[in-house]
């Protein structure tokens, strides 16, 4: 864990720089949640920037965007882009899913019940159908130029969203041609990729392995887990021995959390706990040096109390705030401007005492345990120690 954190440290203390369009460490220049809206919602977008997420991920659908081959029609897009940079949100596109123009009808299989389920578009695996998704990206990159906006290549292909089953060499083959077409067509654009769902280690080995980390400005992933965030730590670190085997020589290729949340349903966490896992996630994340956590999700997706999917939100779906909703936002105005420097060792591992600075000098503390509740007595190391620090703000709840 130690050498861990040293190596993560050495990103803060240095300010090791990002590629073009990905945000420092500084919170809350990273905290991004997820969203099912295009247009007539600017109730949840001001809601949003008063949390103070600052990057929105949605889908871009091909679908909605290429109905006739070769013609693109980006206005949905474009009031959508608009939208959000009025309200100081920066977007966060998954290039997505299939097009009937250039894809047969197949019969998917419900990757639980391995039963056939419905009738759905092929995912991009014909030779002319890869082609036109990686044409419609450059096209996409290209229109939107300038806008900071950052590209990721599909959503979860491991799993059932790669239709009709999930196929490691197609989705190589699609992020190839898509990041190398992207690249070329606008050579500052960020581009991100896979967003799997977990971390499925053959599967990243596959397709990080096969050249696409020279187009690649950082790795998505969704560490999505039934245990606390703060297990991720071990899973970044694999993930980015992994990535420094296949990386360019001399790129800095860092780990994006590109969707990750806990429901509050009955059978879930409650929303307190809800609440302390959001803050807690994007801590521990910026610990593991991740500079973007994208929240999954912006609001419940139901009214079932007792459904998985219908309760990730931070508000409810009439837009109530949810105790996380609170959460976040006091984090994000408590520490803005600042960036952890310090994890304080206090002698137990389910600790986390981070010492966080800003670019005057001034110190905050961020506590917690995962462990039973107790008092913690650190040394006067200057402005570090707990009673001696101007401010502190103690984060989240023993679980």
């Amino acid at each position: 864990m130690r050498r861990n954190l040293a190596a993560t440290l050495v990103c803060f203390l240095t300010g090791t720089a990002f590629a073009d369009g990905l945000p420092d460490l500084t919170i809350p220049s990273g905290v991004g949640v997820n969203i099912h809206f295009i247009s007539g919602h600017e109730q949840d977008l001001t809601m949003i920037s008063a949390a103070g997420f600052k990057w929105v991920r949605q889908d871009f659908f091909w679908d909605r965007i290429e109905r006739q081959k070769g013609q693109y029609d980006w206005s949905e897009f474009d009031a959508f882009t608009t939208a959000l940079e009025r309200h100081g949100l920066r977007p966060y596109y998954i290039l997505d899913y299939s097009n009937p123009l250039y894809e047969k009808t197949v019969i998917s299989t419900n990757p639980v019940t391995g039963k056939p389920e419905q009738h759905t578009t092929a995912s991009p695996q014909q030779p002319d159908s890869v082609a036109a998704f990686a044409k419609w990206a450059a096209a996409a990159a290209e229109h939107f130029r300038g806008r900071e906006v950052i590209w990721e290549i599909w959503n979860e292909p491991n799993i059932s969203f790669w239709k009709p089953k999930p196929d490691t060499a197609q989705y190589t083959a699609l992020a190839l041609a898509t990041a190398r077409a992207i690249r070329e067509a606008d050579p500052h654009a960020c581009i991100v990729a896979p967003a799997t769902s977990g971390f499925p280690w053959n599967f990243l080995e596959t397709v990080l392995s096969s050249g696409v980390l020279e187009y690649l400005d950082a790795v998505s992933v969704h560490p999505y887990r039934g245990k606390r965030p703060e297990t991720a730590a071990a899973d970044f670190a694999r993930l980015r021995e992994l990535i420094k085997r296949h990386a360019p020589e001399g790129k800095n290729i860092p780990i994006l959390s590109g969707e990750w949340g806990y429901s509050s349903n009955t059978k879930g966490v409650s929303p307190e706990t809800q609440a302390a896992y959001i803050a807690r996630q994007q801590l521990s994340n910026l610990l593991n040096g991740v500079p973007i956590s994208i929240w999954y999700d912006w609001k419940n997706d139901g009214d079932d109390p007792a459904e998985n999917e219908h309760n990730f939100g931070t508000v409810t779906g009439a837009l109530q705030p949810k105790p996380a909703y609170l959460a976040i936002q006091t984090l994000t105005r408590e520490l803005a401007g600042y960036r952890i420097s310090q994890r304080r060792d206090t002698g137990n591992t389910n600790d986390f005492v981070l010492v966080l600075t800003n670019g005057i000098g001034q110190t905050k503390l961020a506590a917690w345990t995962t462990g039973a509740p107790h008092s913690v007595a650190l040394d006067s190391q200057s402005s570090t120690n707990l009673e001696a620090a101007p401010k502190y703000i103690a984060v989240g709840q023993p679980n």
